[in-house]
């Protein structure tokens, strides 16, 4: 279906900023993911059908403390729903663990199952050495600013 509206022309500025993004297809090619996640993960993700659209919860988990299923949608910016099928996937895939929330009991916690964790951490590091050694070269400013567009382009692309 296209687009409600007819695209502005961009600047000069933003056709090379848009020029760049083909340039990262191989980043996100289907083979060299494969090849760079550990046997244990591959094989869980594949033997339950799980696709990179669940893979994308899985990083959210490695940054600190369990999270609500909430949080985790609005994370990735989709629904509550959609955040809900992707984590119900996960846990009967044994990739993550529910637990309630002692501070709320209506909360449902959810966190990266202890035999996953250390085969995710080492994906996610192989996966991201390009991006880390890229982030290293700016300076704290510079990084907001990437963070911020790149979040913005994944709000408008998810639309």
């Amino acid at each position: 279906m296209p687009h409600p509206h007819t695209p502005r022309k961009p600047t000069p500025d933003e056709f090379r900023v848009v020029g760049l993004v083909p340039l990262l297809e191989p980043y996100f090619r289907g083979p060299v993911v494969h090849g760079l996640m550990p046997e244990p993960l591959r094989d869980v993700m594949e033997s339950n059908g799980l696709t990179a659209r669940h893979g994308a919860v899985l990083p959210q988990l490695l940054a600190g403390e369990p999270l609500t299923v909430s949080e985790i949608a609005r994370r990735l910016h989709v629904s509550l729903p959609t955040a809900s099928e992707l984590v119900g996937a996960l846990s009967r895939a044994g990739v993550v663990e529910r637990t309630e929330d002692p501070a709320n009991r209506r909360r449902t916690l959810v966190s990266l199952a202890d035999t996953y964790r250390p085969h995710l951490e080492a994906f996610v590091a192989r996966r991201g050495e390009h991006l880390l050694r890229a982030l290293d070269t700016l300076s704290p400013a510079e990084r907001a600013g990437f963070v911020a567009g790149l979040t913005a382009w994944v709000r408008e692309v998810q639309g």
